[in-house]
């Protein structure tokens, strides 16, 4: 039997190319490296004979990885397709590529070789410069396309090994996308010839349910847009027309990724198929629009996305919003309070009136807290209304109603309509002046439990925010049951996340004046793949909680200010936003620098 570790590197092991990997290649060289044992290679290769007659369309890393293997040698993990994709880059002396779509130019390396060249050799281009070429590839053995390109290009060839099935799912994705732009530019550059200034006219066929074959290009591209964010975990998509060359960029982690770019014409007509599908005006571009959309993922996940539009100097920008449902169904545990703060949430809630508030900066989390808990007291018995600017995401066991300005539907009246429909938890989306504040403390006195959001640094502040409003104290005092503060930090990513020695100052920083002992030793980012070699993946919410006791509100007077509020609040037990970092911190979850950049400094109004 040949072994992958007989065929030698260059030029003398071109010899031997020219053939596609096999199981039967494969299996004695897993063998012989201890990663299966005598029997697991003996039942591997039965299955593999009794198979035999059957046309083998997979690639034998798919294959074994289907088999569920674990590693003969300690620690004995499951040979997951990718561990046998770095294990076949390791035994052939290839560098191992876990591709990230988002750290490629899709233009660049789809240029470089036709998609019919790319299939039938099984490569991926992934990088390209002026000396060379980065190609991907899961058949080291095949070695012809090589010295063909490396002629051609007039650059040497450099090969990693990547996973078959990304391979095969890339080659799709980028040459389609660039096939779609291709023709999109073609027909801009007609419409131009014509007299037509850009593609929505093409777009807005869709409109009436007719489209164009030439309009399939733009389907195209949103359809591989919206399929991008979702494998990327995005939370935002934002279109932003140039001069020239308009941008797509996504919010992964709190922090924007360019990941596109193409001609300002094309961009136009991809909003306007998303406005199409939003069912915005696709005409109107002078004012700023809203809008939503709802969807499916390949997996049948529904998704749903709101949608902004704002007029700007180089054309309309675009912000779709990406709402995972599953966000409604999270514990408190699971959006980050600690087990303590989790009974004080429970308590809070689980009364029958008076008002809860929930404060933070936008972005800080506060939709999604409240849709949880609201989700976790929805029951069959219970009416829950809410008003909202916008309705953030549809949920079945919810009576959702949107403000409307233009039709004198505000928070206020709103609010004062959902009194008349027997409501037993009301949810207001933001208190913006006094008349909402009212309409909410009202119905927080006639027996119905009130949830709404704040824009204040922390909970004490809320208190002060309120009285600027011009809310009474007395009514304060009746009405308001607790405040919650929150804030959203990167966790580090579980992948790679490494020891990293504690930088005193900033931990005092952190726990002043609380002065929590500092550990001789923290986790700090490293980078990864899993990754993007930003060390982070995902992010998890830090919470304050006030609790309104008797002490507290004996200090709520119309000259309250907020710091004697913290204060005997902190003798009660309080936790402000930073000690509640500092123990995601001590359980190894994020960083000293990640608490400091998103909580303010004690006593920061």
């Amino acid at each position: 039997m040949l072994y992958l570790q007989a065929i030698p590197p260059g030029p003398e092991g071109r010899q031997h190319a020219s053939r596609r990997l096999s199981c039967e290649m494969l299996i004695p060289q897993l063998l012989k490296d201890g990663l299966v044992s005598a029997q697991e290679a003996a039942e591997l290769e039965r299955l593999r004979t009794l198979q035999a007659a059957q046309p083998h369309h997979e690639h034998p890393l798919v294959w074994l990885a289907e088999r569920r293997l674990k590693s003969a040698r300690p620690p004995h993990k499951e040979l997951t397709l990718e561990a046998l994709t770095q294990w076949l880059a390791d035994t052939v002396g290839l560098p191992y590529l876990r591709i990230d779509p988002l750290s490629i130019d899709v233009d660049k390396v789809t240029d470089v070789a036709p998609k019919g060249y790319a299939g039938r050799y099984g490569i991926l281009p992934v990088e390209v410069n002026e000396q060379e070429v980065t190609f991907a590839t899961a058949e080291p053995l095949m070695r012809e396309w090589e010295e063909e390109l490396q002629g051609v290009l007039r650059r040497s060839i450099r090969r990693v090994i990547a996973n078959p099935l990304d391979i095969a799912r890339y080659q799709q994705e980028f040459y389609g996308l660039s096939q779609s732009m291709t023709r999109a530019r073609k027909i801009r550059s007609t419409a131009e010839q014509g007299g037509i200034t850009n593609l929505e006219a093409l777009v807005e066929l869709g409109r009436s349910g007719k489209l164009d074959a030439n309009d399939h290009h733009v389907v195209t591209i949103v359809d591989w847009l919206l399929q991008y964010a979702f494998d990327q975990r995005a939370s935002d998509i934002h279109l932003e027309p140039r001069r020239e060359n308009s941008s797509i960029r996504f919010r992964i982690d709190g922090n924007l990724h360019t990941v596109y770019e193409m001609p300002a014409p094309v961009m136009n007509a991809v909003t306007a198929r998303i406005k199409a599908l939003g069912r915005m005006d696709i005409i109107e571009k002078r004012r700023p629009q809203d809008g939503r959309l709802k969807t499916k993922t390949p997996l049948g996940r529904e998704v749903e996305m709101r949608l902004s539009t704002m007029p700007t100097a180089f054309g309309e920008k675009m912000v779709m919003r990406i709402f995972d449902p599953e966000v409604v169904v999270r514990t408190p545990q699971e959006l980050g309070f600690s087990p303590a703060d989790a009974r004080q949430w429970r308590e809070l809630t689980a009364h029958t009136h008076g008002i809860i508030l929930v404060t933070g900066p936008t972005g800080s989390g506060k939709t999604t807290t409240l849709y949880s808990t609201l989700k976790s007291l929805a029951r069959p018995e219970i009416n829950l209304c809410t008003i909202e600017d916008p309705i953030e995401m549809i949920e079945p066991a919810f009576n959702q109603m949107q403000v409307n300005p233009a039709i004198g539907v505000h928070f206020a009246s709103g609010v004062r309509t959902l009194l008349r429909q027997d409501p037993d938890i009301i949810m207001v989306g933001e208190i913006r002046d006094l008349e909402t504040a009212q309409m909410a403390i009202q119905a927080a006195l006639t027996g119905h439990l009130v949830f709404s959001t704040l824009h204040t640094n922390d909970a004490p502040s809320a208190v002060t925010r309120l009285l600027d409003l011009g809310v009474p104290p007395f009514l304060i005092n009746a009405s308001i049951l607790g405040i919650v503060a929150q804030r959203l930090v990167r966790t580090l990513c579980p992948h790679c996340k490494a020891p990293a020695p504690i930088d005193a100052a900033a931990w005092r920083a952190v726990t002043d004046p609380w002065k929590l002992k500092a550990p001789p030793k923290l986790f700090g980012p490293k980078g990864c793949i899993e990754c993007r070699n930003s060390g982070f993946h995902g992010r998890i919410g830090l919470y304050e909680i006030l609790r309104m006791t008797p002490d507290i509100r004996a200090l709520i007077r119309p000259d309250a200010e907020s710091e004697p509020i913290r204060q005997k609040a902190a003798e009660q037990g309080l936790e402000p936003l930073r000690i509640s970092g500092a123990r995601k911190i001590l359980s190894g979850l994020t960083t000293v620098d990640e608490v400091l950049r998103v909580t303010p400094p004690p006593g920061a109004v």
